[in-house]
């Protein structure tokens, strides 16, 4: 059984300041806040949150072996 990790690290796409942030476990975060830019980050289509689009590591239901059938794993 692999470790899930809860720390991801979010890229913003348009400024491109980067910062690891803890990931929820009970939750899909949808939104994301870029504190220097503050361009409000949404998942890409097919992601279920913005950790599979712009974060290093994907949410823990994905790492757990989520689908992305029926609108994403969270």
């Amino acid at each position: 059984m692999t470790e899930v990790l809860l720390t991801s690290v979010l890229t913003c796409p348009q400024c491109g300041h980067a910062r690891a942030e803890l990931m929820p476990t009970d939750a899909c975060q949808w939104f994301y806040e870029c504190e220097a830019c503050h361009a409000v980050l949404r998942p890409k289509a097919g992601d279920c949150c913005v950790f599979c689009s712009y974060g290093t590591v994907p949410c823990p239901p994905m790492q757990e072996g989520g689908s992305m059938s029926g609108g994403g794993a969270c």
